[in-house]
């Protein structure tokens, strides 16, 4: 396959121009030698085209995308899944003032129903081992007939954990309710190219062959750079409103070393993916049997590469086991405070996730680590008191997290990653939310170790 983008970079490079045009470094080596091909970054040249209102070699190359995953239309984005979640609800919301939502959904979802003046309606959390589960077929139906003026729900699928919605049967309460689908599947890019894509036996689905409008955070696992990412859209309804939300979202500086990663992911991937998916699909499952029987523990509900390992079930702080195989070379993606998840894609290799292996293994034996857990606060949904929307309005103050149980949240606060909230503006903040937000290393809506609660008898 071309690569457009690419290939215009590269052909600029070649002819050795005088740049009198950004980026400031100019690719002068001598004072820029840090970043070798800093001559391929470049910006709208009268060859380049123009991300905002492409007709050349973009245009082609969202075209070409779009073919290869299915879509309508593509957008490139290189503000990260985050841009093209707020562009997606943006696209939504002429069809309905309220979404369903699930509980885990990314803080992005959140922030563009505070920016769009959409109402969440969160549905209740599943939970298995610890992790929380995608929203069921039943549970989309019951808000579909308890709410009115909804436009449709989106579905978080995959998660960090692997967890993947029943999309079939939630598409066809979408058709029978006439609601959109909408996903966020930037963790899920890959399953496009992945053979057993589809199979019942798997579990592993594809948003893009059900969803009316979806994100690809192509960077997350396809071999492109970080903050790349595709907005896909199905429904034509739907297809200028998320271009318009788009131009309202993104930079206007686009990065193009990004754009060209993510033409080149899509189309390596098309090329190469399934067979290098299924190889390290096979490393990746002999490597789980080898740990099994040396008693390591791990989430057994993912139906993609991600691979959570279960320190806490073994009794071993995660922390602490982190600690252990990062002097050994090895960094996780995310550490909850109970699992340690491993981010496996088709550029793993088989001597890589060999690597990972030995490490596990030498952690799991290694006895100083024993009873060394600390439980993780219970997860509790907070009794809601006001509506996410009406929340916002209030007047603000900031209280000590030591002091917060019992208080109505006035902004979400969570973990990150993975990045979605524990608790939501308008509800009761509990003793186990607070607690796990003291505990967290990274987190957003706590700051120098305080929460905002709603202040009574104010408004913003």
């Amino acid at each position: 396959m071309e690569y457009r983008i690419l290939g215009a970079m590269k052909k600029y490079k070649g002819i050795r121009p005088a740049r009198f045009h950004m980026p400031g470094h100019q690719a002068n080596r001598k004072i820029f030698s840090l970043f070798r091909d800093a001559a391929l970054d470049i910006t709208e040249l009268s060859f380049s085209d123009c991300l905002e209102d492409p007709d050349g070699v973009i245009a082609v190359a969202e075209r070409e995308i779009a073919e290869i995953l299915g879509a309508r239309r593509s957008f490139i984005v290189t503000d990260g899944s985050s841009c093209a979640v707020l562009s997606m609800l943006f696209a939504a919301r002429k069809f309905g003032s309220k979404v369903i939502i699930g509980r885990n959904s990314h803080k992005s979802v959140y922030n563009a129903c505070a920016l769009l003046g959409i109402e969440p309606y969160i549905l209740k959390a599943n939970e298995i081992d610890g992790v929380l589960l995608p929203p069921t077929p039943l549970d989309v139906e019951e808000a579909f007939q308890k709410e009115s003026d909804v436009c449709g729900v989106l579905l978080t699928s995959p998660d960090y954990y692997g967890n993947i919605a029943e999309y079939e049967k939630i598409r066809k309460i979408c058709e029978k309710y006439k609601k959109l689908l909408m996903v966020d599947g930037a963790h899920g890019a890959y399953l496009k190219f992945d053979a057993d894509n589809g199979s019942e036996e798997s579990g592993a689905a594809y948003a893009g062959d059900f969803a009316d409008i979806w994100v690809d955070g192509a960077h997350k696992t396809l071999p492109t750079l970080t903050q790349g990412a595709i907005l896909n859209v199905r429904d034509e309804r739907l297809a200028a409103a998320a271009e318009e939300g788009l131009q309202i979202f993104r930079t206007t500086s686009p990065s193009y070393l990004i754009m060209a990663s993510v033409e080149f992911g899509v189309k390596y991937m098309a090329e190469h993916g399934a067979r290098l998916i299924d190889s390290i699909k096979r490393e990746l499952a002999l490597v789980k049997s080898r740990l099994a029987k040396k008693g390591v523990k791990f989430y057994k509900g993912s139906s993609t590469l991600q691979f959570a390992v279960d320190f806490g079930g073994m009794g071993i702080s995660p922390y602490l086991a982190c600690e252990e195989l990062e002097k050994r070379g090895i960094f996780a993606e995310m550490n909850d405070g109970r699992y340690v998840v491993f981010y496996i894609t088709a550029a793993t290799t088989a001597s890589r996730l060999n690597r990972l292996d030995r490490a596990l293994r030498r952690v799991a034996r290694n006895k100083s680590l024993k009873n060394t857990y600390e439980a993780v606060p219970e997860y509790v949904c907070g009794v809601k008191k006001f509506s996410y929307l009406t929340a916002l309005t209030f007047a603000v103050q900031e209280v000590p997290l030591e002091k917060a149980a019992g208080k109505v949240c006035a902004r979400n606060a969570g973990v990150t990653p993975p990045c979605f909230p524990l608790v939501i503006a308008g509800e009761v903040i509990g003793k186990e939310t607070a607690e796990c937000l003291k505990r967290a290393k990274n987190t957003f809506g706590v700051k120098n170790g305080k929460i905002s609660v709603i202040k009574i008898g104010g408004r913003v």
